[in-house]
């Protein structure tokens, strides 16, 4: 029989990671993140990272691989992601893939073709510096004249993925849009997806970002700057960490830098919604407030 991977995916604040270490006891499962912010070392509260307790309940792969200024490409993430679920296989385990980054999620699953290009911070400086002086769309027409089909298909509110783009068109001479080939894994997958209508996503969103607050989230950005690792970084542009360093530099009262977290969090669930669509047939959609929650998704494992 071909080995099976379980994935439980959905938008921020869903209760993604409480399902996964639940099903893990019971199916004797190791989670494998793939929330791109919780790769990074002492970016916990903000990123919602599972707690000591939470990673002692089940095993987990691909927390703190790397240092916030270290910078972790979607291949690198493909080719550990990949060897932990050979290592889980090979002791008869069950990988249970988490995560809200949807990119990351179905790169995994489908199998996707990714180049092996290191950063650039060179073109990457270049691009940054043309999108402050002449916005996104300066870029989206760098991309063009390189690659049409990208320039068409990525949202040009995405700049690191516009200049990801270049960078790899750039560096291997075949366009960006040409690598998102797929290769048939050799894995079936079952796939559970948590929803939340939209207000009471809204509260849940809310009620974690004032919960991340009262844990000392203020206090976790500051430990970050004073170890070296500066706002500009592009894992400090995660949200919270964004507006909380604003407020650390003057630029925004406590109180406004908390509504923009609130806010930017909502539209980043509605970004993810883009990517794990309530009409794909291939994800098992549940309620992620349902009282039987639990036997649901235990039956959906099951079958």
């Amino acid at each position: 029989m071909r080995p099976r991977v379980i994935a439980i995916i959905g938008a921020t604040a869903t209760g993604k990671t409480a399902l996964a270490i639940t099903l893990a006891q019971g199916l004797g499962g190791e989670i494998i993140n793939a929330d791109s912010r919780q790769f990074y070392r002492g970016m916990d509260i903000g990123t919602a990272k599972p707690r000591p307790a939470e990673r002692a309940a089940a095993r987990h792969h691909l927390i703190d691989i790397a240092n916030p200024d270290e910078a972790l490409t979607l291949g690198t993430y493909l080719d550990s992601a990949r060897a932990a679920f050979d290592d889980i296989f090979d002791r008869g385990a069950q990988p249970i893939v988490v995560g809200g980054t949807g990119q990351y999620v179905w790169a995994l699953l489908e199998g996707w073709q990714v180049p092996r290009v290191p950063p650039n911070t060179a073109l990457r400086a270049r691009l940054e510096a043309l999108a402050a002086t002449n916005g996104n769309e300066a870029v989206v027409e760098e991309l063009r004249s390189l690659d049409p089909a990208s320039a068409d298909s990525i949202d040009p509110r995405n700049l690191r993925r516009l200049m990801r783009a270049i960078e790899v068109t750039l560096e291997t001479g075949r366009p960006f849009s040409a690598w998102q080939e797929k290769q048939q894994p050799d894995f079936d997958v079952t796939v559970i997806g948590l929803r939340l209508g939209r207000p009471a996503l809204h509260a849940s969103i809310d009620q974690r970002v004032d919960d991340m607050m009262s844990a000392g989230f203020l206090d976790e950005v500051r430990v970050l700057i004073a170890a070296g690792y500066h706002c500009d970084l592009p894992a400090m542009s995660a949200i919270g960490y964004r507006q909380l360093c604003e407020h650390i530099v003057g630029t925004l009262t406590l109180s406004e830098a908390i509504a923009r977290m609130k806010t930017e969090t909502h539209r980043l669930a509605r970004m993810q919604h883009t990517w794990f669509k309530d009409t794909d047939p291939r994800v098992h959609w549940l309620d992620a407030d349902a009282p039987t929650l639990i036997a649901q998704a235990h039956r959906i494992v099951s079958a």
